[in-house]
C-alpha cells in the first residue's frame, strides 16, 4: 500500500494512533479462517468500549473506512486489503458472565469477542440448554449477532434476550424483538451506514438434563466433524440456504462436489458441497472469489436458482 498522510491533527507525533494502539500495514490471512487476503492500512484491537469508540472517532476524523471484525469466519478479503481501519474485537472484549435468575434460568453477558464455541461450551458445561448449536461455530458472537448464526435448527434469535452496541459515540442496549432477526440477517447486517457496532449479547438459557445436554453437544460435534471440512481453511457455508432448497444438495446435483477450476488450492470440498475450501491455505482471494461465481453460475444454468454468497466480501475486487 502507498503511505498515507494522517491530518495535521493526528500526524503530530502519531502520539494518537499509538494511544489507540493502531498498528500499520498488518496482514489479515492469518486473521480469517480463508486464510488469504491483503494487508490493513490500520488495524486495531480494543480492549474496552471506550476504545471501540474512540477508534470511532479517529476513523472519522481521518475519513477512513472502518470493518469491524470478529474471529475472522465467513469473510473474504480482498487481496488488495482493506484500505482504511480494521477493528478486530477479539479475545480483549471477550468475557462472559452468568446470572441464576432464580426461576430455573440463567442470562449470561457475552461481550462481543468472545467466540461463539466458548460460549456454547460454558453453557454445556453449567448444564444450560439451547446453546448447544454455538459449540461447533467459528465465530464471534459479535458476528453471530450480526448474521443471527445458526445450525441444526437453532439461530442467535432463539436465545437472545437484548443486544448491546454503539451507534457512534453512544451505547445503546436493543431488545431481540428490535433486532430484525432472519435468516442469516439482523438490524446490524442491514445497517448501511456504519454507525451500529455489536459489543455484547444478552442470552437467556433454561437448567436442563445435564448429561442430556452434554450428549447432544456431542452428537453436534461428531456430525459436524465427520460431515464438514473443518480442517480445511474456509469461511464456513459459502452460500445461503434458497428458500426451497439446500445449497449443498444443489452444488452436488450440479455435479460440482471436489470441483476445482485450476490447481490454485480453491475448491469445493469433496466432503461437503456447501463449502469452498483453500486447500494448504495457497488460494488467493481472487482465486476463491472465480470459484464462488463459476458454482453460483453453473448451479443457476442448470437449475434456475442463483445462490446467493453467505460470505462477505471486504475490500475492493475490481482490480
Amino acid at each position: 500500500m502507498q503511505p498515507r498522510t494522517l491530518s495535521r491533527e493526528y500526524s503530530r507525533g502519531r502520539r494518537l494512533i499509538n494511544e489507540l494502539g493502531i498498528t500499520e500495514n498488518i496482514s489479515l490471512r492469518k486473521y480469517t479462517t480463508f486464510r488469504c487476503g491483503g494487508e490493513a492500512r490500520y488495524f486495531a484491537e480494543p480492549s474496552s468500549f471506550a476504545q471501540v469508540r474512540d477508534l470511532l472517532q479517529f476513523a472519522r476524523s481521518e475519513g477512513l473506512e472502518v470493518f469491524v471484525m470478529g474471529q475472522g469466519s465467513n469473510i473474504l478479503v480482498s487481496d488488495s486489503g482493506f484500505d482504511g481501519l480494521v477493528i478486530r474485537i477479539g479475545k480483549k472484549l471477550g468475557e462472559i458472565s452468568l446470572m441464576d435468575k432464580g426461576d430455573g434460568s440463567f442470562e449470561i453477558d457475552c461481550c462481543a469477542g468472545a467466540p461463539l464455541a466458548y460460549f456454547g461450551n460454558i453453557a454445556v458445561k453449567e448444564g444450560l440448554e439451547g446453546a448447544e448449536f454455538c459449540c461447533g461455530i467459528p465465530g464471534s458472537v459479535g458476528g453471530g449477532v450480526y448474521m443471527n448464526a445458526g445450525a441444526y435448527g437453532r439461530e442467535i434469535k432463539d436465545i437472545a434476550v437484548s443486544v448491546t452496541y454503539l451507534d457512534k459515540t453512544e451505547i445503546k442496549v436493543l431488545g431481540a424483538e428490535e433486532c430484525r432477526f432472519g435468516y442469516r440477517t439482523s438490524l446490524f447486517e442491514q445497517d448501511k451506514t456504519g454507525d451500529l457496532i455489536i459489543l455484547g449479547l444478552k442470552a437467556r438459557l433454561v437448567k436442563g438434563d445435564a448429561n442430556a445436554i452434554r450428549a447432544l453437544a456431542e452428537e453436534l460435534r461428531v456430525k459436524r466433524a465427520t460431515s464438514q471440512p473443518i480442517d480445511v481453511p474456509s469461511a464456513g457455508s459459502t452460500f445461503k440456504r434458497p428458500e426451497g432448497y439446500f445449497a449443498g444438495k444443489l452444488i452436488q446435483d450440479a455435479g460440482l462436489k471436489g470441483f476445482a477450476l485450476d490447481d490454485s488450492g480453491a475448491q469445493v470440498s469433496p466432503k461437503h458441497s456447501g463449502f469452498i475450501v483453500n486447500n494448504d491455505g495457497r488460494a488467493s482471494a481472487s482465486d476463491v472469489l472465480r470459484l464462488i461465481r463459476y458454482v453460483s453460475d453453473t448451479v443457476f444454468e442448470k437449475t434456475g436458482v442463483r445462490l446467493e454468497p453467505e460470505v462477505r466480501l471486504i475490500g475492493n475486487f475490481d482490480q
